[in-house]
């Protein structure tokens, strides 16, 4: 059995996601399932208390025996304080992973709850920054201002966590100079991780409700390409390498969590609105004690499950042997064809390992017309394989990039 063939049989997950949905308020642009909450609300302390269980329950079936990352998510964990300094530990204490990230605003990172949060095993801050720019951050809806943003980033630096910076482009009042603005001042600050992502206007948010039947050209997709280009040229030149499509390191600082979703591991996700990725031992495992999940269909080699519990339900004790999800399974067929389409999102080679199985699954002849008209269209572009002189490998171009949802459909339609 090759490598990747025993990605689709693992009995515990590699990487744990948690979904902690309170904020301060409400972004314009946020479509995330989170909402605005009073930080003295007793359904987060109850919450916590329900995932602490949750996670209990996981670990006694095994899933998290292999954790080897760890993110928490929202929403704004950081809202949490103290609850969230107890629930990392918690999370430390049943799975000592190598990586744990949480995610942070500026106006509810104190200097104590940065001193506290390191003895909860939090190695690394994500950092919801979006702009230094503060008209910018208004019209994004945003409370903290670029001053506090920029003070809080070297707070969590010197805390000696590693932190990534969040950065968006395409939004309301930016122009080419106060982006390039932006970037500068974030490479000031000498930490090692940022990502950077064009504004979606997603549907029922604020955002869309605001410039219903107005021009958004601050939006349009040229502008997009544009920004996401002179941020790649910026960076660069700063020493950044770009190893995702929208996330650039250096000092081997990439996110390990982040690339166990493009690289075929499975993870568990808990609370309201969280995803998992699990194998079929895995889906057994838990649908045996869980038995509201649907029977696993018998070609099944992969289980997606969205998270239905209300954040209510939730702090109201619910169990994960009672949580209700949604599910789609996917065949081996899917599942080889998203771990390509899906590793297309990372600057590194598409795995020789992946290659050789979906060769196998899909027949050489079909894969090999793939990525003929992907490299004939610029797409993609060959690099040798370190591993073995014979075999050739595939990584993404920067077209490829901008023209991803082609890229990625064309690997996804292998299935």
């Amino acid at each position: 059995m090759d490598s990747w063939q025993s990605k689709y049989n693992q009995t515990a997950t590699p990487a744990l996601y948690l979904h902690i949905p309170f904020c301060a308020q409400k972004c314009f642009y946020c479509d995330f399932s989170s909402w605005s909450t009073r930080q003295d609300d007793n359904r987060m302390k109850d919450y916590v208390k329900a995932l602490k269980h949750q996670l209990d329950e996981a670990a006694q079936l095994g899933l998290l025996a292999a954790t080897k990352t760890v993110y928490m998510g929202g929403g704004t964990p950081s809202l949490l304080g103290q609850d969230a300094v107890d629930l990392a530990q918690n999370v430390s204490a049943l799975t000592q992973p190598s990586e744990f990230s949480m995610e942070a605003n500026p106006d509810s990172l104190s200097d104590d709850f940065l001193a506290n949060l390191s003895k909860g095993g939090v190695t690394r801050i994500s950092l919801g920054v979006q702009s230094f720019n503060d008209n910018e951050l208004k019209r994004l809806g945003r409370i903290h201002s670029a001053d506090l943003a920029y003070d809080r980033v070297l707070a969590a630096k010197e805390h000696a966590y590693d932190v990534s910076v969040d950065l968006m482009c395409a939004i309301p009042e930016q122009t080419e100079r106060s982006w390039e603005y932006s970037l500068s001042r974030f490479v000031s600050l000498g930490v090692d991780h940022v990502s950077v992502y064009p504004l979606t206007i997603e549907d029922g948010t604020a955002l869309a409700k605001q410039t219903q039947d107005k021009d958004t050209p601050w939006n349009a997709y040229d502008v997009q390409a544009d920004r996401m280009q002179a941020a790649s040229k910026m960076l660069q030149a700063a020493g950044f390498e770009r190893y995702e499509v929208a996330s650039y390191a250096r000092n081997q600082k990439s996110c390990k969590h982040n690339k166990m979703y493009w690289t075929g591991e499975s993870y568990l996700g808990l609370g309201t609105s969280a995803a998992s990725m699990l194998t079929a031992p895995e889906y057994d495992m838990l649908a045996e004690k869980n038995t509201s999940l649907p029977a696993r269909p018998q070609d099944a080699a992969r289980a997606r499950l969205v998270v239905l519990d209300s954040p209510k339900k939730i702090a109201e004790g619910a169990s994960l042997f009672s949580t209700e999800f949604d599910v789609e399974f996917l065949t081996h067929r899917e599942a080889v064809a998203e771990d390509l389409m899906l590793h297309a999102r990372l600057m590194e080679p598409i795995s020789p390992a992946l290659l050789n199985e979906s060769e196998r699954v899909f027949g050489a002849p079909s894969m090999q017309k793939v990525l003929d008209s992907c490299l004939h269209d610029e797409l993609l572009e060959c690099v040798n394989n370190e591993d073995s002189k014979d075999k050739t490998t595939y990584r993404p171009t920067e077209k490829g990039w901008l023209l991803g949802n082609e890229l990625y459909g064309r690997l996804w339609d292998l299935r």
